[in-house]
């Protein structure tokens, strides 16, 4: 067959069946599902490959591409952005940390706004602070329930609260 895809596919079917099997991850599942589908011989065109897992076939050759340059460890390395960097100086999250692990502390992500501006200079949204806390340091406001008063609690619950 002229269409026929010669792919040099090292690893054993039952291995990439297992490891298909095994994937959480969706992107690399598909891939080791295509692998697994041309090295079991179910299919041999890229074309009949693409129809079956609705993937265009440039998007299949770019994988097999990677898949002869790289090897399977390289196929299944998947692209993830880094994301926006911060706009908060290094300095500045040092010094933040430190304050957030004193004493004094903070009551709020507003409060932590306003210091960041007067303390270094650094003039930032409200949700930059609260993603640099919540995210890079991991912090959370803790915060005190507020209940009602009971007027007559339980006799039970007034002794074990009495005992502790």
């Amino acid at each position: 067959m002229a269409n026929t895809l010669k792919l040099d596919i090292k690893e054993p079917a039952e291995d990439l069946k297992t490891r298909f099997k095994k994937e959480t991850n969706a992107q690399k599942k598909e891939r080791l599902h295509a692998l697994y589908l041309l090295k079991s011989g179910k299919v041999s065109t890229l074309e009949s490959l693409s129809r079956l897992l609705s993937r265009d076939t440039s998007t299949l050759y770019r994988w097999f591409q990677k898949y002869k340059n790289e090897g399977l460890d390289g196929l299944l390395k998947v692209y993830k952005p880094a994301g926006r960097p911060i706009t908060i100086p290094a300095e500045a999250l040092e010094k933040l940390k430190l304050r957030i692990q004193s004493d004094e502390g903070f009551k709020s992500y507003g409060e932590i706004q306003s210091w960041l501006k007067e303390a270094c200079g650094v003039d930032v949204d409200y949700h930059v602070v609260y993603r640099a806390v919540r995210y890079k340091f991991k912090g959370k406001f803790k915060s005190t329930r507020r209940s009602r008063p009971r007027r007559n609690p339980p006799l039970s619950t007034l002794q074990l609260s009495s005992f502790k």
